[in-house]
């Protein structure tokens, strides 16, 4: 179904975006992958043609465009061009919000101008050895200081969290001596600090190009002119965000499944089995026919909650919603476009091994999909998903 969601300035951006992916990242995607990391030019480059930080002010060397559909625009292009997409949504679509509305005035001036540039990148310390989904079971601990507080603990799973200039630590801090102001606090660790180390890269089924690893924090001194937002408000700061980084991985899981349906149907009009193309076998065009019906209907939902979310409007249960029905609707069209290539789609001289490998995360991180069910079926029960198309006929 035709789009109506892009205008012609975003047709035009999503073209730039699709040669910039086509020229600097889909040929140096096995390169990548051996590698473990995509190189910091690649990165400085992107920055370079826009695709980072559209919110980021002016003033700070960001173009202010409150406008999620550009990085909708680029996630769906990287997508599209089998390259490497982590580190656009983990930069763009998690960190930026956090920069923009949580840092101070004195810290967006000390660091969204390299952030712009793409000198410094950042990563987010949420989940722990021990704490996957239950942020209130952080057990990596801040305590006040002259001057500022004392990190200790351990985060694991870290996207871009071995090149990162900086990492931003989610910690339960310590009550002061009055017994108030503890709670999740968000400290930003800069490169270098004494008794911040790293250790990986942690190897994992897929996303391979994408650098991940444990990070440990042992008596890190961090300056009080690094807290990020409100002491004690960590949980609030947290769960404001996860709808649209939730959404983000549905504009993904959507993206995904639609490449790795087109690549399938050509192959099916290529390959030819008792004289003729597989595609004209009525088994396989009926499996073709519902992979796109679950790709359409993804789409469809996804772009109304694009719509919502710069409205204002979209929901926690929203987001849930997309979340895990898109992830799991991705797998699962990926699986069966694999099982349609046959031997050659079990060959990593094709892309459907591993769009496979790296569509299986999104199952998990951003949330799992049992945890976005709870979600969703609590609002239920709470009566917030109400229906909205007009009374129920009597």
């Amino acid at each position: 179904m035709r789009r109506t969601l892009f205008t012609d300035e975003h047709d035009a951006f999503r073209a730039a975006v699709r040669d910039f992916v086509a020229t600097h990242a889909t040929p140096n995607v096995a390169a990548w992958e051996a590698a473990g990391e995509v190189p910091r030019a690649f990165w400085r480059a992107a920055a370079a043609q826009g695709l980072i930080g559209f919110e980021v002010p002016e003033a700070h060397g960001g173009p202010g465009i409150d406008d999620y559909r550009f990085n909708a625009i680029v996630a769906e292009e990287v997508a599209y061009g089998d390259a490497v997409g982590d580190n656009f949504q983990a930069q763009s679509d998690i960190i930026c919000p956090y920069l923009c509305d949580l840092a101070t005035e004195e810290q967006q001036a000390r660091w969204l101008p390299s952030f712009m540039t793409g000198d410094l990148t950042f990563a987010i310390c949420m989940t722990e050895p021990g704490t996957g989904s239950d942020l209130r079971g952080i057990r990596t601990t801040a305590r006040r200081a002259v001057g500022g507080y004392v990190l200790d603990g351990t985060k694991t799973w870290v996207t871009a969290g071995l090149q990162a200039g900086m990492v931003i630590v989610v910690a339960d801090l310590e009550p002061d001596a009055a017994g108030a102001g503890g709670g999740l606090t968000l400290l930003c660790v800069e490169d270098g600090a004494p008794g911040f180390t790293r250790s990986g890269p942690l190897h994992k089924l897929g996303c391979h190009a994408q650098d991940t690893g444990e990070l440990s924090f042992d008596e890190v001194f961090v300056p009080a002119a690094n807290l990020l937002g409100a002491e004690g408000r960590g949980m609030a700061q947290l769960t404001r965000h996860l709808p649209r980084e939730r959404l983000s991985i549905a504009v993904v899981a959507v993206a995904v499944a639609e490449r790795a349906l087109q690549l399938t149907v050509e192959y099916c009009r290529d390959r030819t089995t008792f004289g003729r193309p597989i595609g004209e076998h009525q088994g396989l065009r009926w499996q073709l026919a519902d992979l796109h019906a679950d790709v359409e209907l993804g789409r469809v939902y996804v772009d109304r909650c694009l719509q919502a979310l710069g409205d204002g409007e979209l929901t926690g249960a929203q987001a849930a919603t997309a979340k895990y029905w898109t992830t799991e609707m991705e797998f699962r069209v990926i699986d069966r476009c694999l099982q349609l290539h046959g031997g050659y789609g079990y060959s990593e001289e094709y892309p459907m091994a591993r769009l496979l490998r790296n569509a299986r995360v999104q199952r998990i991180y951003g949330g799992t999909s049992e945890i976005m069910r709870d979600i969703v079926g609590r609002s239920l029960m709470r009566g917030d998903a109400a229906r909205t198309a007009g009374p129920v006929p009597s």
